[in-house]
């Protein structure tokens, strides 16, 4: 029984081989959040994904957000979270304050542990970080004004470039620069695609709280297992492309136009859902291709 378990673990690593040999030395970009940011065992299992990526020999990026723990600090300090008609944060002075403090020092800096802690290299940036995120004020649907909202509008890569290469995993916080010392609140999932399309990744992986797009969002079996650049703007007209899903498919559709190989939303309240993902055949989720 012992040696037959041994054997089908052999097979796991067998059948596993022709991944791992494709993606030796690809970088694969992947947005954290969610459950997998919160809950302690999918915390842990995530970071071990992303470890043995590494090991395996690709490079993993990981852009992350923080949107509960800005809220449980906002609500601390007694300053009120508003959101405009598309959903974005309305970030004043005194709240862009807190989201920089709290994107690139608590949580990033809670990723970056995690990810040593089983056996990682991980170090911890935001967009100032060797200039590698540019953005300036974003222009809403509404014309309304929502403070420090960004738009990136340049993703300079060296910093990046130059962790991976030495063997670390870089950890991005959404905060980006100007230039002239400004900070800019970024959207995560924009950032996690800007930052795919400007690597030349050879995937993008978001980790959502669903099991990809749904035809009907109540409906898990209505999974939509692929989705086309084609299919998009009729897929949004229908409402079935709304809320939290709009800039992740935008996401995908950019670093596809810029060369990412496939884009993927997956489900990461699935224990090693980027392993299922990348590493076996049937893959989990919705892939986004042209």
């Amino acid at each position: 029984m012992a040696i037959q378990h041994a054997i089908d673990k052999a097979q796991v690593l067998i059948d596993a081989l022709p991944y791992i040999r494709d993606f030796e030395g690809k970088t694969v970009v992947i947005k954290y959040g969610g459950a997998a940011m919160l809950d302690p065992e999918l915390r842990r299992s995530t970071a071990e994904d992303i470890v043995l990526m590494k090991y395996v020999g690709m490079n993993p990026v990981v852009v992350h957000g923080g949107g509960p723990s800005i809220n449980q600090y906002l609500k601390r300090l007694d300053i009120q979270s508003q959101f405009n008609s598309q959903g974005l944060r309305i970030t004043d002075d005194a709240t862009i304050e807190v989201v920089e403090m709290v994107l690139a020092g608590q949580v990033n800096k809670d990723i970056v542990s995690l990810l040593n802690l089983h056996g990682g290299d991980a170090v911890g940036l935001c967009g100032k970080d060797g200039n590698l995120l540019f953005a300036r004020k974003i222009d809403t649907e509404d014309g309304s004004d929502i403070g420090h909202v960004g738009r990136i509008t340049g993703v300079h890569t060296r910093v990046v470039n130059t962790l991976t290469k030495a063997g670390f995993v870089p950890v991005i916080a959404p905060i980006a620069t100007d230039g002239e010392g400004g900070t800019w609140n970024i959207n995560a999932d924009t950032a996690a695609g800007e930052v795919a399309a400007a690597l030349n990744a050879e995937k993008l992986v978001f980790l959502t709280d669903t099991p990809g797009l749904l035809r009907d969002v109540k409906d898990v079996g209505s999974l939509i297992h692929q989705v086309r650049s084609s299919d998009v703007a009729e897929l949004r007209a229908a409402g079935v492309i709304a809320g939290g899903m709009i800039p992740k498919l935008e996401a995908c559709l950019r670093a596809l136009d810029f060369g990412v190989r496939k884009t993927h939303i997956i489900d990461g309240r699935v224990p090693h859902s980027l392993l299922l993902e990348i590493f076996t055949k049937e893959g989990l989720g919705t892939l986004v291709s042209h």
